[in-house]
């Protein structure tokens, strides 16, 4: 894979990455923060926990989140193609009683 090399640091360890583009780029980075931030609160909040058990925890957040955020562009989607039925009948009502 061609692209910028990158070096991410997540939960203290380094990884070299390539990134496709400046915008894929930013993107890794975004994520590697809010990764490590999830981690610093679970860190804090279940300081018991191992580590890996904590990666868990951020998973699945991550997980919940994008699954919740699927079924609300889904919604959109499904909302917006019956704005447009609705808009599609409007018009045609217009154009009938010209």
């Amino acid at each position: 894979m061609e692209g910028q090399s990158i070096t991410l640091k997540i939960a203290g360890k380094e990884y070299p990455l390539k990134a496709r583009n400046p915008e894929a780029e930013q993107l890794m980075r975004l994520a590697a923060e809010d990764i490590n931030a999830m981690l610093a609160h679970y860190n804090a909040s279940y300081p018991d926990k191992s580590e890996i058990d904590k990666l868990a925890f951020v998973t699945l957040s991550q997980a919940v989140g994008k699954i919740s955020a699927q079924r609300t562009a889904a919604k959109l989607a499904s909302d917006m193609d019956a704005l447009e039925d609705q808009l599609g009948s409007y018009l045609a009502g217009i154009e009938k009683n010209r």
